[in-house]
């Protein structure tokens, strides 16, 4: 393969650049502060859809396919770097309101073991990943693999000549590649200004607590209307997640905090009395139906994109990932990319 320039170093970019680099390319990956810093690194790390009956298969399909690939991906990344993602599969208990009929039949049709006790769902092959430690191991792997890394480097434009992108202002320097990919997450949009064409995409704030707790208090992922309680290997809790349509502010907030902890106090009475150790936020790129673009561009020739995932970029990042590289390579790939493509 040739010259690639990558744009944004989160899971999806990072993975992007892996899977590219494996199939050996020349890779660049340019972000406009650290690795792995922005969405990638606030998120929970459950590596299933919530609740996937609600969604389309589109988005059903690609979730699954990448939270698959992460057993194997978890291990690599583990014995060649010595950092741990800390996969795990937890587990998750699903408490009321729930269609549980309507997630019985879909459980049922996708080979997903679902058991009902008393009025919950236990869905025990549910899994999750520590996203920190995922972007970290990603972010090494790919420096000992010969990734160029640009982190804190910003992408002003993109030099056009015809139908192709010629070159990306990167700070100061002009990079040169045979093809570029945005995976940009909530700020693809602006990045690509006038090539977005129909690009609807926008960021959605998710504000999320941290409770630091005795290992082993929780041992399953708990759900309840939209609001979920995940362990760590540590006694460390993660209580999220809001969905707020505010623009590029990534400010907390006392209200969400507190409507988090009160509804982390709902499902683990234990955490009545303590306060979170941490309350931050990330920004979501918000995409209609939680469908990302993954594809070539409708005008400009040598470049794609790979964004917009929502809620599920961890998830999806395996499966994305290795969807574009196909289609960067000319090669038929894994599953029906059309789904996914940006039509302008």
């Amino acid at each position: 393969m040739s010259d690639i320039v990558i744009i944004g170093a989160g899971v999806v970019g990072c993975m992007t650049a892996m899977e590219l680099a494996v199939r050996g390319a020349n890779v660049m990956l340019v972000d406009r502060a650290d690795a792995g810093g922005e969405a990638s690194w606030a998120g929970g790390g459950i590596l299933f859809p919530l609740l996937p009956w609600r969604y389309r298969e589109e988005v059903n399909r690609l979730a699954l396919a990448g939270a698959a690939g992460y057993p194997a991906l978890a291990a690599e990344l583990h014995a060649a770097t010595g950092i741990d993602p800390e996969y795990s599969v937890s587990g998750m208990l699903v408490h009321p309101p729930c269609d549980m009929a309507v997630a019985q039949s879909w459980c049922a049709a996708h080979d997903m073991t679902a058991e009902l006790q008393e009025d919950k769902l236990w869905l025990p092959q549910v899994a999750q990943v520590r996203n920190p430690r995922l972007t970290q191991a990603l972010r090494r792997w790919l420096q000992e693999h010969g990734v160029r890394l640009l982190e804190h480097t910003e992408v002003s434009g993109l030099k056009i000549a015809g139908n192709r992108v010629a070159a990306v202002q990167a700070g100061a320097e002009m990079l040169a590649a045979d093809d570029v990919v945005v995976t940009a997450g909530a700020w693809s949009r602006p990045l690509l200004g006038e090539h977005a064409a129909a690009l609807d995409f926008k960021p959605m704030r998710g504000q999320m607590l941290l409770y630091e707790m005795p290992a082993g208090l929780l041992q399953h992922i708990h759900y309840q209307d939209d609001f979920y309680l995940i362990p760590r290997r540590d006694g460390h809790i993660l209580a999220g997640s809001t969905v707020e349509d505010v623009g590029f502010d990534k400010s907390t907030t006392a209200t969400a905090a507190r409507e988090l902890h009160q509804k982390a106090v709902a499902l683990l009475p234990q955490l009545h009395g303590r306060q979170p150790v941490r309350h931050w936020s990330g920004l979501r790129p918000g995409s209609p139906d939680n469908i990302p673009a993954i594809g070539r561009h409708p005008v400009l020739k040598n470049l794609w994109l790979n964004t917009g995932h929502f809620r599920y970029g961890v998830t999806m990042a395996p499966a994305s990932s290795r969807l574009i590289a196909s289609l960067l390579a000319g090669k038929a790939p894994f599953m029906d990319a059309s789904p996914y493509a940006f039509g302008g």
